[in-house]
C-alpha cells in the first residue's frame, strides 16, 4: 500500500491507478511528515514536493531524509523549476535521493523499479565535468602574481600528501571510540609496515598520552600539516579529528557511531538531519552489539550504508577483527591478516 502527499499536483496524482492507504493534501514541514510516517508502514510515498514548505531549499530535503528512508519516497518535482537543474539534482543525489521525476509516467516507473546511485550517477558526473571546465577557465585567467602567491600553499599540500596515506576518524555520537580504535589500528598496521611507518595524531586533545606510545602524537589543529611533514618515515597517518574544522588533507574520513539507544537519541535530538549528511560516507558502527539483521534495520531507518560493524574489543589484546577491518579499508591484504578467526562470521563487514 502506498501514500500520497500532494499539493499543486493533487489533481494529477488522483489519476494514479495504485493502492493507496493514506492521502494528504496541503503544505507540511519535513518534521511534520517525519512525525506522521516514521512509524507508519507503507510501500512507497509519492511526494509532490510543493507540499513541502521551503521545497526549493536543500536543507528541507536533508531534514526529510534524515527522518524517513529516501529509497521509499518518489519525489515529484515541478517541471521547469530550479529543482530540475543538474546542479540541484546533483545535491539531491549527494544526500541519497535517487528517485525523482516530473510526471506520472516517471512515478509509475519508479513504483516498479527503485533507482540506485548507478541510475543517476550520470547527472553528478555531468555537473563535475562542468565544474572542472569552469575551474580550468578560471585558472587560465589568473594573473602571474596570484600564481606566485599560491606557490607555498601548493608545496605544503604536496609535502603532506605525497606518498603518505592519511585517514581521519571522527566521532559522530559522543565518545564513539575514535581514540582507542586508532591505537589498535596503529598497533596492527605497525606489524606489517614497521613502527616508524605508522603514526597516530589527535587534534586539540591529549588523550593519546595515556597509551604511553611514542608513535601517538597530540597537536593543535593548526599544527597538523607541519607535524605530518616532519615525520619523514611515516607511510600511514591515522588522525583523530575530534572537533577539527578542516579535514581536506585526509585521503579518507571514517565516521564512528556507537549504536546504543541513548547515544542515537542524543545524536538525533542534537541534529535531526545528521544522517542525511552521512549518506555516501564511510560509516562504521563502533562498540556495536548489533548482528546482521540489526545492522540492516539500522541502515533502513537511518537511510545510510554501514561500511563496517565493529564490536567492542579489548585494546590490550590482538584481535583479528581489526585486521579484517584494515583489509576492507585497503591498508592490508588478506595474506597480511593472518590472525583471522571464525568469529568474523558473526559480524557484518
Amino acid at each position: 500500500m502506498n501514500v500520497i502527499v500532494a499539493n499543486k499536483k493533487q489533481s494529477e496524482l488522483s489519476n494514479l491507478d495504485i493502492d493507496i492507504i493514506k492521502s494528504l493534501n496541503g503544505e507540511y514541514d519535513p518534521s511534520e511528515l517525519i512525525e506522521m510516517f516514521k512509524s507508519f508502514f507503507y510501500s512507497k510515498m509519492i511526494l509532490d514536493v510543493t507540499a513541502l514548505k521551503n521545497y526549493d531549499s536543500l536543507e528541507t530535503y536533508q531534514e526529510l531524509v534524515g527522518g524517513l528512508a529516501a529509497d521509499k519516497i518518489i519525489f515529484l518535482l515541478p517541471e521547469g523549476s530550479k529543482l530540475c537543474t543538474p546542479n540541484f539534482l546533483s545535491h539531491l543525489i549527494d544526500i541519497g535521493i535517487y528517485n525523482f521525476t516530473t510526471d506520472l509516467k516517471g512515478v509509475e516507473y519508479l513504483l516498479k523499479k527503485t533507482n540506485t546511485l548507478n541510475d543517476v550517477e550520470h547527472i553528478r558526473k555531468m555537473v563535475n565535468e562542468n565544474n572542472e571546465d569552469q575551474l580550468e577557465e578560471t585558472n587560465n585567467n589568473n594573473n602571474i602574481s596570484s600564481n606566485e602567491d599560491n606557490v607555498d600553499i601548493i608545496k605544503a599540500s604536496a609535502k603532506v600528501n605525497d606518498g603518505v596515506t592519511i585517514i581521519g576518524f571522527k566521532n559522530v555520537t559522543e565518545h564513539a571510540g575514535a581514540t582507542t580504535l586508532i591505537y589498535m589500528l596503529r598497533k596492527e598496521l605497525s606489524r606489517v609496515y614497521g613502527n616508524d611507518s605508522v603514526i597516530g595524531i589527535e587534534l586539540n586533545k591529549n588523550d593519546f598520552s595515556y597509551f604511553n606510545d611514542k608513535h601517538l602524537f597530540s597537536v593543535k589543529e593548526n599544527e597538523i600539516k607541519t607535524t605530518i611533514s616532519q615525520k619523514v618515515d611515516a607511510k600511514v597517518v591515522l588522525v583523530d579529528l575530534n572537533n577539527a574544522v578542516d579535514d581536506s588533507y585526509c585521503g579518507d574520513v571514517i565516521y564512528l557511531i556507537e549504536p546504543t539507544t541513548i547515544k542515537l537519541n542524543k545524536l538525533i535530538q542534537r541534529n535531526r538531519i545528521i544522517f542525511g549528511k552521512l549518506v555516501n560516507k564511510k560509516v562504521i558502527l563502533n562498540k556495536s552489539a548489533l548482528l546482521n539483521n540489526d545492522v540492516s534495520d539500522f541502515e533502513s531507518e537511518a537511510g545510510i550504508r554501514v561500511f563496517y560493524n565493529m564490536p567492542s574489543l579489548d585494546e590490550r589484546k590482538r584481535n583479528g577483527i581489526i585486521g579484517d577491518f584494515l583489509v576492507k579499508l585497503g591498508l592490508l591484504n588478506n595474506n597480511s591478516n593472518n590472525n583471522s578467526g571464525g568469529i568474523f562470521g558473526l559480524f557484518r563487514r
